[in-house]
């Protein structure tokens, strides 16, 4: 059975979104279990909380702090230290859970865990990661999406690495195709740093480390070219606001179309079926649940605001990160790429052995995929 620990407090709303969440994914896994973390008093005033109460697959864990939206890193992780995350991270530390998911502050989580759970040997900063909806029908897996603002080339080696095996336990395809997102295809563009990591990424393919595809651009992530893009945080947190403002605004336009005058309205009504289609197609709800990748534990960020649609959807991909080994698949490619890995960690450049804490985003403000 797949158990996994459950911050209930964390996200702009807490319980009131965790509990019902809780509640409909137990519904649709009998298989599965969930460790419900947080502060007793608060839960059990929620009208749902006796269902899950007596639910045989639910148990509680007491946490007598909450580590806010607001939250600086180091009072999250140095005087917060029986917080509802942190004693998430705990669960699956000591082996009572195979996964934990919050929806908390997005930098205090992953200093946590990394403080917690520690990296993989051969990983120096973990990543995030999530998919977003392309054309193709299907998604692609873009890591990082913040959690690295400055990465080195190879930091984006660690990262591909990492997401290849991400998307082969999820999806089964033994070798996801990986783009490295730059201002053009063409190997002699983008910054230094691009150009180095482009230079692994080929050797990792020739090694059979990785399916490289090449430089991809913006447009690529939605287009479906390759299964995977690596960037750095920095712009992979800007094309994941991109596309929850395009869902944003596909929903505006079918709203607006409707309080128009009669000729408009009739249009909408014809075109409402695949409006709507669309609409949840790109629905980044859909897509919530982003993975902490490189870390000795399998950890999932939900977005701050989800809804309890939302929160599910991140329980359903921890799910199935615990399923499919996704660890054991990691910790496998990371060690079959460690000749690779080292050689590159040799060639960056002096002075980036940053902390747990600076060498993550710092921006509480910092999200990740999905509603």
């Amino acid at each position: 059975m797949i158990r996994i620990a459950v911050d209930a407090m964390g996200g702009d709303v807490g319980p009131d979104v965790t509990v019902p969440a809780s509640l409909a994914f137990l519904s649709g896994h009998p298989e599965a279990a969930l460790v419900l973390v947080g502060q007793p008093d608060v839960l059990a005033a929620h009208p749902q909380y006796a269902l899950l109460q007596s639910h045989p697959r639910c148990q509680f864990v007491a946490a007598s702090e909450i580590v806010t939206m607001d939250d600086p890193i180091e009072i999250a992780l140095r005087r917060k230290k029986n917080s509802s995350m942190r004693v998430a991270m705990n669960q699956v530390k000591e082996g009572v859970a195979q996964a934990a998911v919050s929806a908390g502050n997005t930098g205090a989580l992953m200093a946590i865990a990394r403080y917690v759970l520690k990296t993989m040997e051969g990983i120096d900063r973990p990543a995030i990661a999530t998919q977003l909806p392309n054309a193709a029908g299907g998604a692609t897996t873009v890591l990082d999406l913040g959690a690295n603002v400055d990465c080195t080339a190879d930091h984006l080696l660690q990262f591909a690495v990492m997401g290849s095996a991400l998307v082969a336990a999820i999806s089964g395809k033994p070798a996801p195709s990986v783009g490295l997102l730059n201002i053009g295809e063409e190997a002699i563009k983008g910054s230094e740093i691009i150009k180095k990591a482009g230079e692994l990424l080929r050797s990792a393919s020739i090694s059979g480390d990785l399916n490289f595809y090449g430089n991809v651009e913006g447009n690529d992530i939605f287009k479906g070219t390759t299964d995977i893009v690596v960037c750095d945080g920095f712009v992979g947190n800007v094309a994941l606001k991109a596309s929850e403002g395009l869902a944003s605004m596909i929903g505006g336009f079918i709203k607006a179309e409707f309080s128009r005058n009669i000729l408009t309205k009739c249009a909408a009504i014809v075109a409402y079926p695949v409006l709507t289609a669309f609409k949840n197609r790109v629905d980044h709800r859909r897509y919530n649940g982003a993975a902490l990748l490189g870390l000795q534990g399998l950890v999932f960020k939900s977005h701050g605001s989800a809804d309890a649609f939302a929160f599910e959807r991140a329980l359903n991909r921890a799910y199935d990160a615990a399923r499919n080994n996704l660890l054991e698949r990691v910790r496998e490619r990371i060690a079959h790429a460690a000749p690779l890995l080292l050689v590159a960690a040799q060639m960056a450049p002096a002075g980036d052995g940053e902390s747990a804490v600076s060498s993550i985003a710092v921006d509480p403000a910092v999200s990740t995929p999905a509603h």
